[in-house]
C-alpha cells in the first residue's frame, strides 16, 4: 500500500516538475521573441522621450553643457507664445477637416469602387498613387502648379475663370486650406483602402437579403453596410487625427510655415525654433507637449471610441 502511495507521489511530482519546466520553456520562447523588439523600443522610442523631457528643462543651443536650468520656463514661454498657440489652433483645424471632409470624400469613393465596373482597378491605384509618392516630390510639384501665373492660373484663366486666380501660398486667409487640399490630395487614397478592405469583410447574403427584402441602396447603407463597417471607419479617423497632428513635411516643403506664420503646425514651428533657431531646450518643451497632446487624445479615443472594437478583438482571440 505505502509503494503504491509513493509511486502515486512521485508521478504526480513528475508531472509538476515537467509542467513547470514546459511553463519557464514557453516564457523563454516568449522572450527571446519579444526582446528585440523590447531593446528597439527602448532605445529608438522610450529612450529619445526621456530625452526630450530631461532637455526641455534647460536652454540650451545643442552645442555647450547643460547648465542653464529653467525648470518648466519653456513650457511657460511655449505657452504664452502667440505663434506656437496659433500652431496649436492651425493643427486643430487640419485635424477637423480630416475628419469631416478627407474622411467622407475617401468612403464615399471606397463605396462606388467597391462595385463591379470596368476600369475600377485602375481608379483604385490612380486615388492611391499619390500616398506611395514621397511627401518632398508632392510638395515640390504643388509648389510649382500653385506658384504665381504657374500651371493652376493658366488652367483658370484660359477656361475663364480667372476671378478665381488667388495668391494661393501667399495668401494668410487662404494659404492653409489650400495646404489642407494638398493634405488630403496625398492622403486620403490610404483611408479609402482601408474602406475597401473593411467593404470586403461584409458578408453579400447581407445584402443580398436586404434586397429580396425590398430595401432600398440608401436604407442597406445605413442599416448594412456603415454598421458592419464600424470597426474600420473608427479605426481610420484615429489614424487620420493622430497624422494631422504630426504633419510636417508638405507644410514645411511648400510654405515654411508662412506667410508670417500663417500656416505654420506644432512640428513645422517646433523645428523652426528648436532646429533653426538652435532653441533645442525650448523645442524639447515643445515636443514634450506635442507628445501629451497626442498620449490624452489617443488614451481618450481608445476609451471612448475603440474600447468595444479592442475588447471584442480581445475576447474572440482568447476564445
Amino acid at each position: 500500500m505505502s509503494s503504491t502511495s509513493d509511486v502515486t507521489v512521485g508521478a504526480a511530482g513528475a508531472r509538476r516538475q515537467y509542467a513547470q519546466r514546459r511553463h519557464l520553456r514557453k516564457w523563454l520562447e516568449i522572450g527571446l521573441f519579444v526582446l528585440p523588439a523590447i531593446v528597439l523600443f527602448v532605445v529608438f522610442v522610450l529612450s529619445p522621450v526621456v530625452r526630450a523631457v530631461y532637455y526641455s528643462g534647460f536652454r540650451w543651443d545643442g552645442l555647450g553643457p547643460l547648465t542653464d536650468w529653467v525648470g518648466i520656463g519653456n513650457y511657460q514661454q511655449a505657452l504664452g507664445d502667440p505663434f506656437f498657440t496659433g500652431a496649436v489652433v492651425h493643427t486643430l483645424v487640419i485635424l477637423v477637416l480630416s475628419l469631416t471632409v478627407q474622411q467622407p470624400v475617401a468612403l464615399a469613393l471606397a463605396l462606388a469602387l467597391a462595385r463591379n465596373f470596368r476600369g475600377r482597378t485602375f481608379l483604385r491605384l490612380v486615388f492611391f498613387a499619390p500616398y506611395v509618392i514621397s511627401e518632398a516630390t508632392i510638395g515640390v510639384i504643388w509648389l510649382l502648379i500653385l506658384q504665381p501665373h504657374g500651371p493652376l492660373d493658366q488652367t483658370l484663366q484660359a477656361i475663364g475663370l480667372g476671378f478665381l486666380v488667388q495668391l494661393w501660398l501667399a495668401d494668410r486667409g487662404l494659404v492653409l486650406l489650400t495646404l489642407f487640399v494638398v493634405i488630403s490630395w496625398q492622403y486620403f487614397g490610404f483611408s479609402m483602402i482601408l474602406y475597401l478592405a473593411g467593404l470586403t469583410q461584409i458578408p453579400l447574403e447581407l445584402t443580398e437579403a436586404a434586397a429580396i427584402d425590398g430595401a432600398r441602396t440608401r436604407q442597406m447603407l445605413r442599416y448594412i453596410t456603415l454598421p458592419l463597417l464600424g470597426p474600420t471607419i473608427r479605426i481610420a479617423f484615429f489614424l487620420s487625427a493622430i497624422g494631422s497632428l504630426q504633419v510636417f513635411g508638405l507644410i514645411f516643403i511648400m510654405t515654411g510655415g508662412g506667410p508670417y506664420h500663417a500656416s505654420d503646425s506644432m512640428v513645422t514651428y517646433m523645428v523652426e525654433e528648436g532646429w533653426t533657431r538652435t532653441s533645442l531646450g525650448y523645442g524639447a518643451a515643445m515636443a514634450v507637449i506635442l507628445g501629451v497632446i497626442g498620449l490624452v487624445f489617443s488614451l481618450f479615443y481608445q476609451r471612448l471610441v475603440l474600447r468595444r472594437d479592442v475588447a471584442g478583438a480581445v475576447t474572440s482571440f482568447a476564445g
